[in-house]
Order: C-alpha cells, then structure tokens, then sequence
C-alpha cells in the first residue's frame, strides 16, 4: 500500500524543547557546585553555557541518528517497522491481528503537531505485541487509524455513549491519593532538591517543622493533617482535569473509542470483538460518596510495565446510576437481580474482625507493658478500640457486597468491601473453572468459584457462595463444559429448569447435590 516511509522531522524540534528540560536541572546543579568553588560569576556563566550547548546538540544528534535509521511501511497485510540506532530491529504486526489503536500526543507534541501511535495485537503485554510510531504528523497518524481499521468513513453521529460532565470533578476527591499524594510530592521534592545540592536547606526546613510539630502537636498535627487533605484535593481536582478534559466515549461500528485529556491528549480504540464483559468498580471513598467508574475486561489490555495509568479504565468517576448504564449500553444487557450469599459468609469476615481486633489489643497490651512510663502509653489502645468498630462494619459490607447472578449472556460477581466491583463476564469467554474451599470454609458448607477467562485479571471470584449453589452456577454458565467432573443428580437449580429444593437442587435431601469428582 505504501513504500517504507519516515517519522516526521518536527521530531527535532520535539526533542530539542525536552532537552531544555535536562539542561535546566544540570545548571542548576553545576551553578551550585561552582559557586562553592569560589568561581567568578563570568565563568560560572560560561561553564553553564557551554553544558547547555553540548546537551541540546547530543540531544539533536540522537534524535537525527534515530530519525534516520527508523522507517516504517504500511503493506497490503502488514504494518513494518525497522528501527535502532545501535542494534537494528524489524518487526511487524499482521493486519488481521490489529485490536487496539492508540494514539497520544503531550502538550510539547502537540505544539509541534506530533502524535504517538501504537498498534496492539491484543496479546497479553507479550514483547512484541505492541508497535509504536514516535511521532508522526497528527493528520498522518488519523489516517494511519483509520486505515488499520478498516473505517474508511467516519461513524454515523448515534450519540456517545457517555461525555463529561464537569459536575463529575466532585469524585475527584474521593481517592486515597487525596490524603498521601502530598506527602508523595513532598518527598519527591526532596529528592530533588537534594540531587542539586540543596540538602542543608531541606534538612533545616524538616527540623524546624519536627521542632514546630512536637513543640505544640495538639495544634501543629490537625493544621497539617488539613493543609494535607486540602492541597491532596486540589491535586485531584488538577489531575482529574487533565486525564479526563474533552471525554467521550463512542461506539463506532465494531469498535468503541475512547478520547480523553486536556494538556495529553489521548484516543484510544478498542475492537468490541475483545471485550468479555464489564467492570463497575467502586473504591470505598468514591461508594460512600455515590459514585464509581466503569473498566473494559478484555484481552490484551493488560498494563504494561512503563505505564502508570489504569488503561481498562472507560470512564472517569461518575455517579453509580450513569455508570450503571453506560456498562449496560457497553454489554448489551443490564444487570439482573444478584443473589445473596449465606449467613455463614457474613460469619467468616464478622471472625475475621474479632480475631484482628484480639490480636491488636494484645500487641497493644505489650506495648504498654514495654514502653516507658514517661511516654503516652495510653494511646496504643486506640488501634484495638477502632479497629473492632471498623472492622465489624467491614465485615457487614464485605457480606453485602457478595452477590452473583446468571443473566442470558453475562455470569455476573460482585464481591469487596474496600473495593466493591461488580463484573459482567460473558459467558462464551469463560474458558476454565477453579474451585478452592479451605478448612474454615469446609466447616462452613462454602465454596470460592472462579471463572477462567483469557480477559481482565484472568479470573473472577465468587468468593464465600454455598457449595451446591457454586457447583451449580458453574455447570449452568457454560453447559457441558463442567459435567464431566461432576458426579451426582443432573438439575438446574436457581439458573433454570425443573423445581427444586431451597438450595436450587431436587427435594431430597443430599442425593440430588453435585459433588465435584
């Protein structure tokens, strides 16, 4: 289709504004150690100069070496790449193989028109299942897209599946980075500060804040506690903004896309013919304040070691309700009604707490005993007290949130108390079942099912179900595939078919229960 073609030359310019970046930070640095040599300010000037002008035309030299020595080419059935400027490397992807596109451009790309493509195969984070073009010409890499996906039009306008809403920025908060992500950016800065050689200043910084904080904790310890969560929220407020500015979700035929960000802009498209199902997560903070987020489960969106972002993630966080539909209108199917889990499951988490609760107070007890007289003895008893309460109202949302259901084309689980998610998985993408019961669960007449699947995390839990009830959810969600290790009375319980007993099976006491052989 084309002959072998280069990246865009703009690239130059690209990796000349980033080298002003590395240029900044080691003036900064030589500026310091110089002045401590008693160097003269004309000749510091000079020796920063010069450092400058040998970064930024190394960086030029490598970035002119990569250009020339990288090409790719767009054939009838493959998309090629030849690149390394010291060991050279072809790959190439099939173009049947192609599931995933995505393109991305940082604010510095952007102001020289530049785009990042990556091509999937849909492999899971497999070396040699992704190709990446850095950079092509924005309107280049569009076509590129478009061209690997066979969409030679554009979609018809049905309306995205979902778009942002600024009201969405009040879950921005709602995050356990809210309340550590200062105390991360402030040994960051640290660290930085250090490397150019500013370490006296920090370490007089940080001893006159302990001498503050000890001095007067009863006022100094809430002030910080509150300048934390308040600069936490602004930074979630910031990060929410730049990740999910301009979000919208479509569908464009077989496919979904996904754009998304205000300073990074980022576009990703994903083949439906990937997606084994839904996820709703809801973290404990974002539940308690109504809302959640909705994540792909599909094969070969697994995160690669060099990202930090959640890329199964689809939406931002947004109220429960439109999550909930927007999973719908992802899967085809809403969620039928789930069925509880036994008592015995709320029994096992309610042991669970009193045993840590006991465990802690007789650590706190040994503290109290160990300690000097002089220190506050007393507040080691706190960890116990607070974690009785805490830990029995974990344990009656751990058991509320356990639910499972068998819709016509979705098994659907939902477990979690900290992190409640609830999962639709397709039922034609379940490949394996796995059973574990231990001891305690033995006792209990419970059973862990879990659902093999070549999507998502790999497998899905029904964690704490009855015995009988798992047995038979996983002989129902894909027949035939379980019955040739089942031994005892075929039925169709609570899934369909016959009358049965309360436990899904036939009158009759345990003859009529499955056993796995």
């Amino acid at each position: 289709m084309t002959g072998w073609r280069r990246l865009s030359r703009r690239s130059l310019w690209n990796a000349g504004a980033r080298s002003l970046a590395l240029v900044a930070g080691a003036g900064a640095g030589l500026a310091r150690f110089l002045t401590g040599r008693d160097w003269e300010l004309g000749g510091i000037v000079a020796v920063c100069a010069g450092a400058a002008v040998l970064i930024v035309a190394a960086a030029l030299a490598y970035e002119t070496a990569r250009l020339r020595t990288t090409a790719w080419r767009l054939t009838d059935d493959r998309l090629e790449l030849r690149s390394g400027v010291t060991v050279r490397q072809h790959r190439s992807i099939p173009l049947d193989r192609v599931r995933s596109v995505d393109l991305r451009a940082d604010p510095v790309r952007r102001a020289f028109g530049l785009t990042v493509v990556k091509v999937g195969t849909g492999e899971h984070a497999a070396e040699g299942s992704e190709l990446v073009l850095d950079a092509l010409d924005r309107h280049a890499a569009e076509t590129l897209r478009r061209t690997l996906l066979r969409q030679d039009a554009p979609a018809p306008e049905d309306g995205p599946l979902a778009e942002l809403r600024w009201s969405w920025i009040r879950y921005a908060p709602l995050s356990v980075w809210t309340f550590t992500g200062a105390a991360v950016v402030l040994g960051a800065a640290y660290k930085a500060l250090d490397a150019i050689g500013l370490k006296d200043v920090t370490t007089r910084t940080a001893s006159g804040l302990w001498d503050w904080v000890s001095g007067q904790p009863w006022l100094a310890v809430p002030l910080l506690l509150a300048l934390n969560a308040a600069v936490g929220a602004l930074g979630a407020f910031l990060l929410f903004a730049e990740s999910w500015g301009r979000y919208r979700l479509e569908r464009e035929p077989g496919r979904l896309r996904l754009r998304r960000g205000l300073l990074t802009t980022r576009s990703l498209t994903l083949e439906e013919r990937r997606l084994r199902g839904v996820e709703i997560s809801e973290p404990l903070l974002l539940r308690l304040g109504g809302g959640a987020r909705v994540k792909a489960v599909a094969t070969g969106l697994a995160k690669k070691e060099d990202e930090t972002e959640d890329v199964a993630a689809l939406t931002p966080p947004l109220p429960r309700a439109e999550a909930a539909r927007v999973a719908a209108s992802i899967a085809g199917a809403g969620v039928p009604p789930l069925t509880a889990h036994p008592p015995a499951a709320r029994r096992r988490r309610v042991v669970r707490a009193l045993v840590t609760a006991v465990v802690l107070a007789a650590c706190a007890g040994l503290g109290w005993w160990l300690l000097p007289a002089s220190w506050p003895r007393a507040w080691v008893w706190t960890v116990p007290v607070l974690a009785l309460p805490v830990g029995l109202w974990l344990a009656a949302e751990g058991h509320r949130g356990l639910g499972h259901a068998l819709g016509g084309r979705h098994l659907v689980v939902r477990a979690g108390a900290v992190v409640r998610r609830t999962v639709a998985l397709d039922r034609a993408g379940v490949t394996g079942w796995t059973f574990r019961q231990s001891y305690f669960q033995r006792r209990s007449g419970l059973l862990t099912v879990s659902a093999c699947t070549a999507a998502g995390g790999g497998h899905y839990e029904v964690l704490d179900v009855g015995r009988g009830d798992g047995l038979d959810l996983a002989a129902h969600t894909v027949p035939g595939l379980l019955e040739p290790f089942l031994t005892g009375a075929p039925d169709n319980g609570p899934h369909g078919g016959p009358a049965s007993g309360s436990n899904g099976y036939p009158a009759g006491g345990p003859r009529g229960k499955r056993q796995a052989a």
